[in-house]
């Protein structure tokens, strides 16, 4: 009986260190999508972004955010926007955007979501008032308007929007106009 216990013993002890390690290495397995990051930090210090898909591994005690890079769209609905000359516009555009800079977009900016769309709003008004809304008795002929020059007009928001989103890690793929009327 003495000797069974002592086997018993010898056995005890090691299934509990195996089960503890086991427990700890599994504590730190994630799963990554296609199109997500995982952003690991220590204490809320950034360590770095996993991008790759798949079950990956960090320390157990490492935090994990996931974060979707996927491409995104956001519709500025329609703003009543003066144009060049003073005259009042309807304007609304689309934006497809992704995060580019994982560590940027979750530290600094509050909330890199509402930045996007706050910013989309700001920079189609900012960029209607640079042209008039259509040619005129006064318009150089040469000179672009809203309704006549729609691709410059969405690639001069997609450049304007993506100065503005810079520092949030989010790229601009695209910026198009939706509506456009008087």
């Amino acid at each position: 009986a003495v000797g069974m216990l002592v086997l018993r013993q010898a056995f005890v002890w090691p299934a509990v260190g195996l089960g503890s390690a086991i427990a700890f290495v599994a504590g730190g397995f994630f799963m990554l999508q296609p199109n997500e990051a995982g952003v690991l930090m220590l204490f809320n210090d950034y360590l770095g972004t996993e991008r790759t898909p798949g079950l990956r591994w960090t320390l157990p005690w490492n935090m994990r955010r996931k974060l979707s890079v996927r491409a995104r769209n956001h519709n500025v609905d329609t703003l009543k926007v003066n144009d060049k000359r003073g005259n009042p516009v309807e304007i609304a555009a689309v934006v497809v955007w992704r995060v580019e800079d994982t560590a940027q977009a979750l530290f600094d900016v509050e909330d890199f979501e509402h930045f996007v769309k706050v910013q989309s709003e700001s920079a189609l008004r900012h960029v209607t008032t640079r042209y008039d809304y259509d040619e005129g008795a006064d318009h150089d002929p040469n000179e672009v308007t809203l309704r006549g020059g729609a691709d410059t007009v969405a690639n001069a928001l997609r450049e304007e929007l993506q100065a503005r989103v810079a520092q949030a890690g989010v790229k601009v793929e695209e910026a198009k106009l939706t509506h456009l009327a008087y």
